[in-house]
């Protein structure tokens, strides 16, 4: 597989590194990769420099060979039984992976726990996960995107252009364009894709559900140095990036101010209890487009105090709604008083 991203070829040595009890030559690892000795070295190299327990051996004929090697100081890779059931319990968390090499290896791990445990033991356990379920609504599913989604970690891990066929939520027809890959977030049961546009020259978010084919090019692109995934998304309350921050103050009845204080929804937030039992919530983003959404699902419930566009925006939002359902109300009704005459 010569056009596979660094990061899968890396994954596939230690997958089969792992597998051989003997290891492997240099020659034959590259000749399995598909890419010459010196990139296989200089991942063995890197393997050996972050602390991944590999040794270099000398066996018969001077047959020198790699394989995965414990020291006394350094336990194997095992696992206590709860931790082993922990894992088990905690594999569908990994569902959005599905399709990809990553995915692949945890449903090789679980088929070996579930081997181990037997038919019993697993009975026992779909009754704990039944009191743990992981109810999710609206994740996306991915299980026929992992080819792409492949594409999309090379163009990122090896810094090249990666031309996208996307269409996005307006769009009739998909558009091709460039764009240089940074990272991918998992938000609310979907993943996308940080990335800069030059064509639009700046950076923007691509849901993987919406891009319909990725090719990666041979053309390398600078990554700015220090760009981090956390500092960028930072003053979003999700996905949706700004150029300007905003302080944002909501304030919520009694009746929705201690499920709010229940969660952590911005690293931002400052929440303060007032006399009468209401809560203030205080934010500092980029966009409020998808805190206009929060605030709308609490209803009448909460209050945007500032900033003033945004109060107008949510009322606007609110006469929309009750104008549709009076208007639907009194169109049902007339609807059954003609019926009515009819019946006459």
């Amino acid at each position: 597989m010569k056009d596979e991203t660094a990061l899968v070829r890396q994954w596939r040595i230690l997958k089969l590194l792992s597998s051989r009890h003997y290891g492997a030559t240099v020659s034959e690892l590259a000749v399995e990769m598909q890419v010459n000795v010196k990139t296989i070295r200089r991942d063995l190299l890197m393997f050996r420099t972050i602390g991944f327990p590999l040794e270099e051996s000398v066996g018969d004929h001077g047959r020198k060979s790699w394989r995965v090697s414990f020291s006394k100081d350094q336990p194997e890779l095992s696992f206590a039984l709860d931790e082993a059931l922990a894992l088990y319990l905690g594999r569908r968390l990994l569902d959005p992976l599905a399709g990809t090499y990553f995915w692949n290896a945890a449903q090789s791990a679980f088929r070996k726990i579930r081997a181990a445990l037997g038919k019993s033991a697993l009975a026992y356990l779909d009754k704990i996960g039944d009191r743990l379920h992981h109810r999710v609504v609206g994740i996306g599913d991915y299980s026929a995107k992992g080819a792409l989604i492949d594409q999309l970690m090379q163009g990122i891990e090896d810094g090249r252009q990666t031309f996208l066929v996307y269409r996005s939520q307006r769009a009739t027809e998909p558009v091709s364009y460039p764009v240089y890959p940074y990272g991918l977030t998992f938000f609310r049961g979907s993943l996308y894709l940080v990335a800069f546009a030059p064509d639009h020259d700046e950076i923007r978010h691509y849901k993987v559900d919406r891009i319909e084919d990725a090719e990666v090019t041979q053309l390398p692109f600078n990554r700015p140095e220090g760009f981090s995934l956390d500092d960028h998304l930072a003053g979003s309350f999700g996905v949706f990036q700004g150029k300007e921050s905003v302080t944002i103050r909501v304030r919520f009845l009694p009746s929705a101010a201690r499920y709010v204080e229940e969660s952590r929804w911005h690293a931002s937030q400052e929440l303060v209890r007032q006399g009468d039992g209401s809560l203030l919530a205080t934010f500092r983003l980029s966009s409020t487009e998808e805190i206009k959404r929060w605030v709308l699902s609490f209803g009448h419930q909460a209050e945007v105090l500032s900033p003033a566009q945004l109060r107008q925006e949510l009322a606007d939002e609110a006469l929309a709604v009750g104008s549709f359902y009076v208007a639907k109300t009194a169109d049902n009704a007339a609807r059954k008083a003609r019926r009515a005459l009819r019946a006459k």
